[in-house]
């Protein structure tokens, strides 16, 4: 995400998951092992450690991400890599792959592409793993979204 501009959403994320009522829950990569030097290499050696322990990778996508390539790219290429199951969430509310504004690299990248909003995020967190699992061995890439009915299902 773009730290600078769109901090907010990842608050609002963190506060969809303290809620007594929501069934909204993500595991917070990014609040172990945060005591290091402000260094590149530095913070790039915390992040390779939350790799390793990495089930989901969840880009969010706001006006400025696609210009970030010191961290967000890096994060991106890693995910990739890895393997590791990716959701793009455009916080445009965009439902789909958004081509002005998805960093490139992801664009082509197996990923499911959803708006911002917890239903569907808790949604793909539960579904998508496995089903990029399935895309994965079936060989297909490239970006995927929820048809209207997914959201109509959750209320949305």
């Amino acid at each position: 995400m773009d730290a600078d501009n769109d901090l907010h959403y990842y608050y609002l994320m963190k506060a969809w998951k303290q809620n007594d009522y929501s069934s909204f829950n993500f595991y917070d990569a990014h609040d172990i092992n945060n005591i290091y030097d402000k260094s590149e290499a530095s913070i790039k050696a915390g992040l390779q450690e939350r790799f390793r322990n990495t089930k989901v990778f969840v880009l969010l996508v706001g006006e400025h991400t696609r210009y970030l390539y010191r961290y967000v790219r890096w994060e991106i290429e890693q995910a990739i890599k890895r393997e590791i199951p990716c959701i793009v969430v455009n916080l445009n509310g965009k439902r789909s792959l958004d081509q002005d504004l998805c960093p490139a690299l992801m664009r082509d990248s197996l990923a499911i592409h959803i708006s911002f909003n917890a239903k569907i995020m808790q949604y793909a967190l539960e579904n998508w793993p496995a089903q990029s699992e399935e895309y994965r061995r079936n060989g297909e890439t490239g970006p995927y979204y929820y048809i209207a009915s997914v959201y109509e299902k959750l209320g949305l």
